[in-house]
């Protein structure tokens, strides 16, 4: 007679216990890893080509900013970069022409292939910057820039009917060009890394780093570090952007030894041992541009096309430009006022 609500009063405490092991992801991932091996392949893994084929066929875009000094071979230093001639200057730029007075800002877009891979290239260059007597503000019409690039992409993505694919004209990396001074940096510079790192991914590089000794080279390095440091600088890759501890551990070791890259570009070949090289010649020998032991250059160029060109990509959509638009969408009610315009003008002309 005392069975039955024995069994209940089991089954009632059973009921309680059973959703909790459901919760523990782990559980059913073990039997998974079993089933696939026991019954055979399934495909998951074709992915990665279907997702290769389709970036293959529409291309993507890479935009990328040098700022710094004229003569500090950034022109130069962009072709060696990407092995062609995609700078301002080889794109039909008059040596005559003057130094402008205000901070000049050029973009020249280029298609390179490689492997099949289009990347739609943009260089975007800032004549006349730092060039004066006095530099008062001649960051601003760069943050100006950077911001009307996110306000474009912005315009159109709150469109009703946007495009499947908005083109992509926000700059995914600034590379500053430091003076190889071996000295302190210049009110200029700091001022502008520290108004532009909020906005643009800064990657430090000191130019012409050939017109130092091995010992300057790094001390200045080292002293530059602690001068960004000192005034709360963050330059690319961010700390607090690391995903995960493998992440952490190479983007650390970028920060605290290669930054900023000590640089020297050259388009032109020369013969050493037999092979050609990129270099640059000198009454003492030949630089080779590529070679670690003589700059930094291949650390650079690797670092930005070859292991971070995609985080660069994202970063600057998934922090920068959501910075910009959640300030912009916050301040307007949540519609940007290029829409509000265009509704006035839709009105005044009926």
């Amino acid at each position: 007679p005392y069975a039955e609500p024995v069994e209940s009063k089991n089954e009632a405490a059973m009921s309680e216990l059973v959703p909790e092991p459901r919760q523990k992801p782990v559980v059913p991932m073990k039997p998974m890893g079993i089933n696939t091996s026991l019954l055979g392949y399934i495909g998951i893994d074709t992915i990665i080509e279907q997702m290769r084929k389709k970036t293959m066929k529409t291309g993507f875009d890479f935009n990328i900013m040098v700022v710094g000094q004229s003569g500090l071979g950034k022109s130069t230093l962009v072709n060696t970069l990407f092995k062609s001639q995609v700078s301002r200057k080889s794109s039909g730029w008059n040596r005559e022409e003057k130094i402008p007075k205000t901070v000049e800002i050029k973009a020249i877009g280029h298609v390179i292939e490689e492997g099949g891979v289009k990347m739609k290239l943009t260089v975007i260059d800032t004549p006349g910057f730092g060039d004066q007597i006095n530099n008062e503000n001649c960051w601003e019409p760069i943050e100006k820039y950077v911001n009307e690039q996110y306000e474009k992409f912005l315009k159109e993505e709150v469109n009703i009917a946007r495009k499947k694919r908005i083109p992509d004209t926000r700059v995914h990396c600034c590379l500053y060009f430091i003076s190889p001074t071996g000295h302190s940096l210049r009110p200029l510079d700091l001022e502008f890394m520290k108004h532009l790192s909020k906005v643009v991914n800064i990657i430090p590089v000191i130019a012409k780093a050939d017109t130092m000794t091995l010992e300057e080279k790094t001390e200045f390095k080292q002293r530059v570090r602690k001068e960004l440091e000192v005034n709360g600088i963050e330059f690319y890759p961010q700390k607090e952007f690391d995903e995960d501890l493998e992440d952490k551990t190479e983007n650390d070791k970028i920060r605290q030894e290669s930054m900023p890259f000590a640089v020297v570009g050259s388009d032109k070949e020369y013969q050493v041992n037999g092979k050609r090289v990129l270099g640059r010649k000198t009454p003492w020998g030949i630089i080779e541009v590529e070679n670690l032991n003589h700059c930094e250059f291949a650390l650079l160029r690797d670092f930005v096309i070859r292991t971070h060109l995609q985080d660069l990509k994202e970063v600057t959509h998934n922090i920068h430009y959501e910075t910009y638009r959640a300030k912009r969408l916050n301040g307007n009610g949540g519609l940007p006022p290029m829409t509000v315009e265009t509704e006035e003008n839709h009105e005044s002309n009926l």
